[in-house]
Parts: C-alpha cells; sequence; structure tokens
C-alpha cells in the first residue's frame, strides 16, 4: 500500500457531475449578465471580457480582481452568479456514491466557486457525507487554481503536503499548480499534458486508479 497517500481532493463543477448538466451553462448565463450590468457592456462585448479573463487568469473573478479591484463588489458576483437551484440541474448519484465509500482516502472539494455553493451541489448529488472538508474560493484569499497561492492555502487547511494528495480537475490548466506542489493529478474528460499523472473519461473510473495508485501499480495514461 502506499502510505504517504492520504487526500484524495475533487474539484466541483464539471467533475463531480456531467458537463451535459447545465449547470455550468448557467453560471455561465449569469456571469455574463452581472458583466453587461455592471459595466454597461453589450453581450459581445461581455463575452469577450470574460474570455479575456479566463485565459489571462483562470476565472473572470481573478481578472475582475486583478483589472478593477476598487470598482467591485467580489461577495455580490459570487452570490449572483452561483444563485442558482442546483437541485433542478443534479440528481442523487449512486454510482459516485458508490464509489467514494470504496476509496480509503480522506476527502475535500476544493473549487473556484464558494464553499457554500458547493455544499448546495454536494447535498444534491446526495454525497456530501463523504467529505471531511469543503474548501471554497473565500478559503484561499479568493485566488483562483492559476494562483499557487491557492493551493498552498489549500494545503495548509488539510495540513498535509501536496505529496500527500490526489487532485482530481476537469480542467488542465487548474492542475498546473497542483503538479507543481507535489500532487499526483488525475485529469477527467480531457486531454493531458506534463501536468497529468493519469488521465480517465469517466469520472467514475477514478476509483480504479485510486486502488491501482495505493496498491503500488502505475494506472495507464
Amino acid at each position: 500500500m502506499n502510505a504517504s497517500l492520504q487526500y484524495i481532493i475533487f474539484d466541483l463543477d464539471d467533475t463531480l457531475y456531467p458537463r451535459s448538466s447545465g449547470v455550468m451553462q448557467e453560471i455561465g448565463r449569469r456571469i455574463q449578465q452581472w458583466l453587461q450590468q455592471t459595466f454597461d457592456l453589450s453581450p459581445e462585448e461581455a463575452s469577450a471580457m470574460r474570455r479575456r479573463y479566463f485565459l489571462r487568469y483562470g476565472t473572470t473573478l481573478a481578472g475582475l480582481m486583478a483589472a478593477n479591484a476598487q470598482d467591485i463588489d467580489v461577495d455580490d458576483y459570487l452570490f449572483f452568479v452561483h444563485d442558482i437551484p442546483v437541485e433542478t440541474y443534479l440528481d442523487p448519484s449512486p454510482a459516485l456514491d458508490r464509489m467514494l465509500w470504496a476509496i480509503p482516502l480522506s476527502k475535500a472539494v476544493y473549487t473556484n466557486a464558494t464553499s457554500t455553493y458547493a455544499r448546495r451541489v454536494l447535498r444534491a448529488l446526495d454525497v456530501i457525507v463523504h467529505f471531511e472538508h469543503v474548501i471554497g474560493i473565500e478559503d484561499v484569499g479568493m485566488h483562483s487554481k492559476a494562483d499557487r497561492r491557492a493551493y498552498e492555502r489549500a494545503l495548509e487547511i488539510l495540513g498535509v503536503p501536496g505529496s500527500a494528495c490526489i487532485m482530481v480537475e476537469d480542467t488542465l490548466q487548474n492542475l498546473e499548480q497542483a503538479k507543481a506542489l507535489g500532487m499526483t493529478t488525475i485529469l477527467v474528460d480531457g486531454q493531458p499534458d506534463g501536468h497529468v499523472d493519469v488521465a480517465v473519461d469517466d469520472l467514475l473510473k477514478v476509483g480504479e486508479v485510486i486502488e491501482d495508485l495505493l496498491n503500488g501499480r502505475r494506472p495507464a495514461l
């Protein structure tokens, strides 16, 4: 057994539930609406701003804080974009529940969204019982996962080094800092690069990967 691994950390959106659920599409629509209302932008201008900030900073919020730190209400932004009825998009996932029960590691969720929103999603999926920690952006100094400080703070909260953790993510760029801090990285439903140790095309295959890692077997990339 690989005794050095203590935590498996899951991203939330589009990782613990399918992209096809529509949750992130609705959040994206609300981000667009917030940008238009706040900065008096056309839909095209808001879309361009959102894309520019995402590509450079990892999230729209990180871009807003870098470019307009004195002009935005971060709490208002976070509340507005996550104020959606997640229960209408997500159902309990018995298959996810079974996989989580079978993984003999402590479990955490770490998201660029708020911890309040994350808990609503976990309750809708009926898997919140598995997670010892739910870490939101407010817990890591409002830094996005593109910022090393965010992962450093998340590790402080968990009380373990990066080498003791497995990070499961659907967004490739969010694994760069995790890998740099020594985490084992698993990419869900994406094209891997050098920041990825293992890639799976289905979240439910993560359980098999963990079994291999804990028993000293190298999973196929």
